[in-house]
Formats: structure tokens, C-alpha cells, sequence
């Protein structure tokens, strides 16, 4: 047998036919499909981020859709190659389409709120959210499920579809710093002037507060035992802020405790209508 005859020996497998040419072609295809998406991701598209400064975020999105593409057009590719009725396929999609709608509903909502995110750039990698209340840094994008990291370095997987049908908070999306706060309350007796003063100093003090805009205290309520003040301060390391809150209450009590001002406990006036009957 020569190696034409070989090439052109037919195989069956079920009721599709094809020769051990289409069978190498096949793979030759997929295998240079990998090549492709290789050269796409790791030079092309490389040089292009390099050249026009794209945040990693974005990055890692447009290369996802880049490979899920190409990969997609290469199977297609091989399948034809093989003798595989692509029209057969399309045929059978609107069955699988139906299955989709009633058996995998979840998981074909997760897929699409994928290509969502990765399309509209809605969430990046690094981004600082809030998802089901709690705090978390995006860590990886996927076609279904997105991983998130909490501020006590646990991952969380969770699926694309709450990311996009629920209401998610990213702070990494405003340009600007994010402005939080931290209420403390002084003792009735306490100068006022005073406690604005030592307020402004912790803040001032701390790495991780901007001077520009600068902090700034208020009054903000005559409390049931206390005067009530507000330190408002504006900060870009936003992952972070609950141990640059918690700085800051340190640095706040020991400088009252170094001015003399009180952070008082809870007071009630007790009025009895017959004081005579203790006696």
C-alpha cells in the first residue's frame, strides 16, 4: 500500500464516512487553530495592549472572546473537514435550544450573562465589588462563573447571572476617590472645636487618606448620651478600608485620651413619681 492509497483508506464511525486524509487534515486544523490563538493572545494582541495602555481587565476579556471565537471556528472547520453536515448541526440547534430553555435554563442564563460581561466590560479583573453584601475582589472572569476573593482571602464562585441581573456594586469604576466615613461620640462636656480638631489630625495623619479633598468632620446629631460626629475622608485603596477605618479609631482614642475628651457609655434619667416610697 502506498501512502496515497493510505491517505485516501476510508473510515467509518457510525454513519459517517471520511479517509484517513480528512481524519490528519482534521487535526492539522485544530492543531493550527491552537497556533493562531496563541500568536492572537500572546503577540498580537499583546503589542496592541502595550501600545494603547489597556487596563488588565480589559485584557483578559478581549483575549477570552478572541480564543472562545477562534476555537469555535476551528472545531466548526474540522467538523466539516470530516464530512460532519454543518447544516445537520444547525438543524439540531433549535432542539438543543429547546433543552436549553427548559432543562439547563440556569446554566444557558450564566452563559449568556458571560458573554454579557466580557462584551460590556461591566465587571474587570481587580475590580472591588460588593456581591450578596459582602466585599470581594474579582479574580477570574469564565463563560459561567465569575471568582471572587474576600478581604479574608476566600474565594467564592459565583454565577455570571447574579453579577448581572442582581445590583452589584463596583467601586472600582468611579474615577474619582470613593469617600467613606467613621462616627464616633464625644461626652456632653466635651469641646466641640476640639474633637473637630483631633478628628482632622487622625485623618491627617493616616497614609491612606487623600489631602485632596481634604477630610472634614460634622456635627451631626445631639445624641441620647453623646454629641455625635461624623469624620468623612476620601480614599482610593478601597479593598483595604475596613483596616484603614479601624487605624483610624485606634489614632481617634488615643487622642482623646491624650486631650482629656470622652467617649461616654449610654445615660438614662430615670423620674420616679413617688420618690417617698424608696424611703
Amino acid at each position: 500500500m502506498t501512502f496515497t492509497e493510505f491517505l485516501d483508506q476510508n473510515l467509518k464511525l457510525g454513519s459517517l464516512e471520511f479517509t484517513v486524509f480528512d481524519l490528519l487534515a482534521a487535526f492539522i486544523i485544530l492543531a493550527a487553530t491552537r497556533l493562531i490563538v496563541w500568536l492572537i493572545t500572546h503577540v498580537v494582541l499583546r503589542r496592541l495592549f502595550r501600545r494603547r495602555d489597556v487596563d488588565i481587565g480589559r485584557q483578559y476579556v478581549t483575549k477570552r472572546l478572541v480564543m472562545y471565537v477562534v476555537y469555535t471556528l476551528g472545531i466548526l472547520l474540522a467538523m466539516e473537514t470530516v464530512g460532519i453536515s454543518l447544516s445537520v448541526i444547525w438543524a439540531g440547534s433549535a432542539a438543543l435550544l429547546v433543552g436549553l430553555g427548559l432543562g439547563l435554563q440556569q446554566t444557558f442564563n450564566d452563559l449568556v450573562s458571560g458573554l454579557i460581561i466580557m462584551i460590556e466590560g461591566t465587571l474587570e479583573i481587580g475590580d472591588v465589588v460588593v456581591v450578596d453584601g459582602f466585599v470581594a475582589r474579582v479574580s477570574k472572569i469564565g463563560l459561567r462563573t465569575s471568582t471572587v476573593i474576600t478581604r479574608d482571602d476566600t474565594s467564592i464562585i459565583v454565577p455570571n447571572s447574579k453579577l448581572t441581573l442582581n445590583n452589584v456594586t463596583n467601586w472600582s469604576h468611579s474615577t474619582t476617590a470613593t469617600r467613606f466615613q467613621v462616627r464616633v461620640g464625644v461626652a456632653y462636656s466635651s469641646d466641640v472645636r476640639l474633637v473637630e480638631k483631633l478628628l482632622l489630625e487622625a485623618a491627617n495623619n493616616h497614609s491612606k487618606v487623600l489631602k485632596k479633598p481634604k477630610p472634614s468632620v460634622q456635627f451631626s446629631d445631639f445624641g441620647n448620651s453623646s454629641l455625635d460626629f461624623t469624620l468623612q475622608f476620601f480614599s482610593r485603596d478601597i479593598f483595604p478600608i475596613e483596616y484603614i477605618k479601624s487605624d483610624l479609631r485606634f489614632a481617634i482614642t488615643e487622642l482623646f485620651r491624650q486631650n482629656g475628651v470622652e467617649i461616654p457609655f449610654p445615660q438614662r434619667d430615670l423620674w420616679l413619681r413617688n420618690p417617698d416610697a424608696l424611703k
